[in-house]
Parts: C-alpha cells; structure tokens; sequence
C-alpha cells in the first residue's frame, strides 16, 4: 500500500474523520476511539495502533492477553507500550491489500469495544467455578451454598453493600444466576 491508498482506505472507512499528520502518520479521532497509522521511515512497513485500556487495568489480565495472540486475534496482537495497553497489526505495505487493511481495521476496532470485558468475565466465571468446586468438595448443595454467600454479604464478609436492600437482591439473584448455570458443569477432582 502506498501513502495515497491508506489516505482513501481511511476515508472511505472514517470519513472526514482522518487527519493526515504526515506523509507517514494518520489519525482517526471519534469519539469513541483514537486510531493511528504509521509508515516506518522508509515505508517498509505499516503499524496500525488503537489504545484499548490503562496497563495497570490490563495488568490482571496479561496472561489472557498473550493467551488471546496466541489463539484468538488472528493478524492483530495485543501490545504494552508506555503503560498502556495497545492492540497493534504490523505489516510489509508493499504487500499489504487494500481488503487486509480494512479487516485489519476492523479486528482492531473488534479488540478495542471488547476492551477488557471478556477478560474479566472469564477471570469471574473462573473465581465461581472454584467457588462451586470448594463448597461440592464440602457436601454442599447449591441452595446451602447460595445460603453461605447471603450470609457472606449479610455479615460484610464480602465486602459492604452500597445501595441498600434492592442492589443486595440483584448482586443475590446474579449469583444464584452464575451458580445455577454453571452448578452442573464442575465436578470436583
């Protein structure tokens, strides 16, 4: 790709959205995003930036991270530069096609509205089946164990509950949600 065919490639997935800050450098500022993309000096070589979170909101998740390039993010990768955490695609322009830039474009923008929330609900989903591991593991039922966690929160072992008496029910009947569908799935070892 040459700088003219990412000029258009920009506009016609942004608009009048991007902002050409170089012959090398483009942005794309809406408000719900920043996108960068970068020619190396020479235009070699292509790097498409988008932040996604903080690294210190990232950083209970890195593992997940580096699991998810791994497994999940196909040409686009998850990348820690200057405490935040970026996803980031790299590719040689000269054979970069107009369609990989766009799909490229548009896993980034995939990873961006994902953000961290898959990430933390896997770490919670995990946190729970431990949870249903431990109290099977202890000869209880589902109901006793819903029972305990009322109990938990009634005491403020599980930490204070703002918001009174309705946010208690929700947070009560969330767990029971959690515990009940994953309930038949764990067997403890």
């Amino acid at each position: 790709m040459i700088p003219e065919e990412i000029t258009n490639s920009l506009k016609d997935l942004f608009g009048e959205s991007v902002e050409q800050q170089d012959s090398t450098s483009w942005q794309v500022e809406t408000p719900q995003f920043r996108l960068l993309v970068l020619l190396s000096e020479d235009g070699s070589w292509l790097r498409i930036l988008l932040p996604i979170a903080s690294a210190a909101e990232a950083e209970p998740f890195f593992d997940k991270l580096l699991e998810a390039n791994f497994d999940t993010t196909l040409e686009t990768r998850y990348a820690l530069r200057q405490n935040i955490v970026w996803g980031v695609f790299q590719h040689s322009s000269a054979t970069l096609t107009i369609a990989d830039f766009a799909a490229a474009v548009n896993r980034l923008l995939g990873l961006h509205q994902r953000g961290l929330s898959e990430f933390f609900t896997d770490s919670i989903e995990h946190r729970i089946r431990q949870i249903i591991t431990a109290a099977k593991m202890h000869g209880q039922s589902l109901e006793t164990t819903l029972q305990t966690l009322e109990r938990f929160y009634a005491e403020g072992m599980m930490g204070e509950m703002e918001g009174g008496r309705e946010y208690r029910e929700q947070t009560l009947a969330a767990w029971r949600y959690q515990l009940e569908r994953l309930w038949p799935e764990v067997e403890p070892s």
